[in-house]
């Protein structure tokens, strides 16, 4: 979205000029600006978290914030890490699909590792 199309609302109050954007508008405007976080997952209906959509938003929070900690610019800690911008951005958004394939990834060598145990 170009700064052309970005049509802000403009209100004042309680005496202070505030702008209201679209949520999708914010959201891209704080991960431009490196301020922007993973919510957590919605609760189940007996109130308990999804167990793997929470522990990517843990693990993206972690990465975030470290990274924040330690001054690195995304392109900086995907290139001291040896990934793609791209896969380091899946991660800091807790993108379950990036944490998708490290799970396929598990599976398949964990079901190695079962053939060559038992002598296959």
């Amino acid at each position: 979205m170009t700064t052309e199309t970005l049509r802000p609302q403009y209100l004042t109050i309680a005496g202070k000029r505030v702008v209201v954007l679209e949520e999708a508008d914010f959201e891209r405007l704080a991960e431009q600006a490196d301020v922007w976080e993973p919510a957590m997952p919605v609760p189940n209906a007996d109130g308990s978290y999804p167990a793997f959509e929470t522990m990517a938003v843990v693990q993206a929070l972690d990465v975030l914030r470290t990274r924040r900690r330690l001054g690195l610019s995304q392109t900086a800690l995907a290139r001291l890490a040896g990934i793609r911008l791209a896969t380091l951005k899946a991660i800091e958004r807790a993108n379950v699909k990036a944490f998708d394939k490290i799970e396929a990834a598990f599976k398949i060598a964990q079901a190695g590792h079962r053939k060559i145990r038992n002598g296959m």
